[in-house]
């Protein structure tokens, strides 16, 4: 993947969100708080649903997936900014941020079809609950969380080979916390079109075909709902939906607005504060989206707690 001609940058310089010490300080303090956050709770969330036998359905299924995604999504990102922020050591070698780069983008996109695979699952139950049981079967659950690693483990795979097959032989400063694609790009000295190509075409279909799924199904999904007579019914049968749309729109309004558009209007300072929002902030608090108004997730927390007292 990597050819001889290559070797003029061996290393980059991530120069992460602050040369500011005294900013570093605090930085780091928010950073290592919001990241063991994240997993804790996260977890919590996987072992109170696979802990709880009346949790064993598709919706639970499906976000317990998607809390070992978000843990999985951070892991790749916080971790190495929290020991350059401690070391000073702001290198990494080219292939880690290769690395680096896959990892982010396979779990960012299972994400994505994750958040799409929620939203088959609440539109079955709501328009189609007499065919529920067996349209949702384990079977389909496992194949739509299979496909979402495989299809997205694909799509990275394919950035990560046309990556390594261009030349860095300038500038080795990367003006980001982290190794993400449109930053490498912008450093590369040897023609980027096709890769520009894949990120605005194969990127926009992986990232906007499951949002604009989700937006159909809640077209239907609304359709639905307004058909129930009573206020109150129409209320309870919606507000099942309201978690799931929290997560979609901080998801999916920070993602779109970086990558879904041409790398020239690319800006540092503004994508870094965008990128912190999806990368860190959203996957924190998606364990308390999903369980603050979540009955049966606060009786299965309360269960775990009794039972690891």
């Amino acid at each position: 993947m990597l050819r001889a001609n290559q070797s003029h940058v061996t290393e980059f310089l991530l120069l992460g969100l602050t040369t500011d010490a005294k900013q570093q300080v605090w930085l780091f303090s928010s950073f290592l708080a919001m990241y063991l956050v994240n997993v804790v709770g996260n977890s919590v969330i996987i072992a109170a649903i696979w802990g709880d036998a009346h949790l064993h359905t598709p919706m639970y299924f499906f976000l317990s997936n998607l809390s070992l995604v978000d843990i999985c999504f951070t892991t790749v990102i916080v971790p190495q900014m929290l020991v350059s922020m401690l070391t000073q050591r702001k290198t990494i070698l080219f292939a880690h941020c290769l690395t680096q780069m896959y990892f982010f983008v396979a779990f960012g996109i299972t994400d994505s079809f994750l958040l799409a695979a929620m939203a088959v699952d609440r539109y079955v139950a709501i328009c189609n609950p007499l065919h529920y049981t067996t349209t949702m079967s384990p079977r389909c659950c496992l194949l739509l969380v299979t496909a979402s690693w495989v299809v997205s483990h694909l799509h990275s795979l394919a950035h990560t080979i046309l990556m390594g097959c261009l030349s860095f032989c300038g500038p080795n400063v990367i003006h980001h916390f982290f190794c993400d694609v449109q930053p490498l790009l912008t450093l590369s000295c040897s023609d980027t079109s096709v890769n520009e190509l894949l990120a605005f075409t194969e990127g926009s279909f992986v990232i906007m075909s499951p949002f604009i799924f989700i937006i159909v199904s809640y077209v239907y999904i609304t359709r639905a709902v307004l058909r129930v007579p009573s206020g109150g019914g129409r209320y309870k049968v919606f507000s099942t939906c309201g978690s799931h749309l929290t997560v979609v729109a901080l998801f999916y309004g920070t993602i779109i607005s970086v990558y879904i558009r041409p790398s020239s209007t690319y800006s540092v300072t503004k994508d870094r504060v965008v990128t912190v929002i999806y990368t860190v902030v959203t996957p924190m608090l998606n364990p308390f989206i999903y369980s603050l108004r979540n009955k049966d997730i606060k009786q299965a927390l309360r269960k775990l707690a009794r039972r690891t007292e």
